[in-house]
């Protein structure tokens, strides 16, 4: 059975994954995401009616949770509090040094992504993560295309300028068809 075959309620726990994922990179805060995550889920609940079959399901949600970020920032008038996931000891990877240097990988990809603007860190997990077209995550941050393009651009070039990671060189001698 596919998810669009699924009563309302299954499909929406079916994306909580996703939908805890993408709070998390917005609050930087696992306790804050949660509650964003069950706001989100309580407003798909009494909002179920006006969803519409046939749409996708998860921009839909998307939208309701950054709208409920949105509020809530406002509400506070800052960010809220972030988390160093290098001071989180209850994360664990299996043992070896192939692991620690995954470990060190992932946390500053993880650091690089929270510097990264709000606007740039938004579409770069909407469109990267969550793997949304550029049309449906420009419909969920409710922005152009083109500036969804450009903010996606500009994560990239600073996620690799930050963490040295550059793969442009070598895409670009295979376009060009060189010998490189």
């Amino acid at each position: 059975m596919k998810h669009d075959d699924l009563p309302f309620e299954d499909r929406l726990v079916a994306f909580l994954p996703n939908l805890r994922r993408f709070a998390i990179s917005l609050c930087r805060s696992r306790e804050t995401a949660d509650d964003l995550v069950q706001a989100a889920c309580e407003r798909a609940l009494r909002s179920s009616d006006s969803f519409e079959p046939g749409t996708r399901f998860d921009a839909w949600m998307f939208r309701i949770l950054r709208n409920l970020w949105i509020d809530h920032a406002r509400r506070l008038k800052t960010a809220g509090p972030s988390e160093d996931i290098s001071e989180r000891n209850d994360i664990s990877v299996p043992s070896g040094e192939a692991a620690s240097h995954a470990r060190m990988a992932l946390n500053d990809v993880a650091q690089a992504i929270d510097q990264l603007a709000d606007e740039q860190r938004e579409v770069l997990i909407l469109v990267c993560v969550e793997e949304l077209s550029y049309r449906e995550a420009a419909d969920v941050l409710a922005i152009p295309i083109g500036t969804v393009m450009s903010r996606l651009a500009r994560a990239r070039k600073n996620l690799s300028e930050t963490t040295g990671i550059n793969l442009g060189a070598e895409r670009s001698s295979v376009m060009k068809g060189g010998n490189a």
